[in-house]
């Protein structure tokens, strides 16, 4: 059967080596009662098209460009699509996946941030796709709280992700 992990479940997964994520800004505040809330590293544009085809050979995940933040560490947003990297590194068992969500903050400001699985086995430091709709733009400061993972038991252990963003962005 699989189970969603509670706040008990998931502290407990910080204290093994590897850690379930590494590099939080704090615990206290990112620890929710049915995941964790992860933070704003870095925002980017892509720099050209891209490519998915039938082989991954034939994939072409575009350049990006990283945004500034200005003095306080905000940016100011134009409606548009942005890569987003996320500061904590996340270590998954291989009986554990995750599925992340946005805050619902974002959501009431117009902003919404897509994700895929995050496979059991996956280590990385992960990005996202973060699409601003609202038509008076966005401010958003660097280290803010933005999405909340949240933790799936799986039935049974599997061979582990193995794919192309293993190991990414650390």
């Amino acid at each position: 059967m699989t189970v969603i992990l509670a706040r008990a479940d998931i502290q407990k997964l910080l204290k093994q080596k590897p850690p379930l994520i590494e590099e939080y800004f704090n615990l206290k505040e990112q620890l929710q009662p049915n995941g964790i809330d992860l933070t704003l590293r870095e925002i980017a544009l892509p720099q050209a098209s891209g490519r998915i085809a039938v082989k991954d050979t034939q994939r072409l995940v575009p350049d990006l460009a990283p945004l500034m933040f200005d003095g306080l560490d905000f940016i100011q947003l134009v409606p548009g699509a942005y890569v987003i990297t996320y500061n904590e590194i996340v270590h998954l068992p291989d009986n554990i996946m995750a599925l992340a969500f946005p805050r619902s903050s974002l959501l009431r400001c117009s902003v919404n941030i897509y994700t895929a699985v995050w496979d059991a086995g996956y280590h990385g430091r992960a990005q996202s796709l973060m699409v601003v709709y609202n038509p008076q733009g966005f401010r958003l400061q660097r280290n803010a709280r933005i999405v909340q993972l949240v933790f799936l038991k799986l039935t049974q252990k599997t061979a582990g992700y193995q794919g192309a963003y293993q190991r990414e962005n650390i």
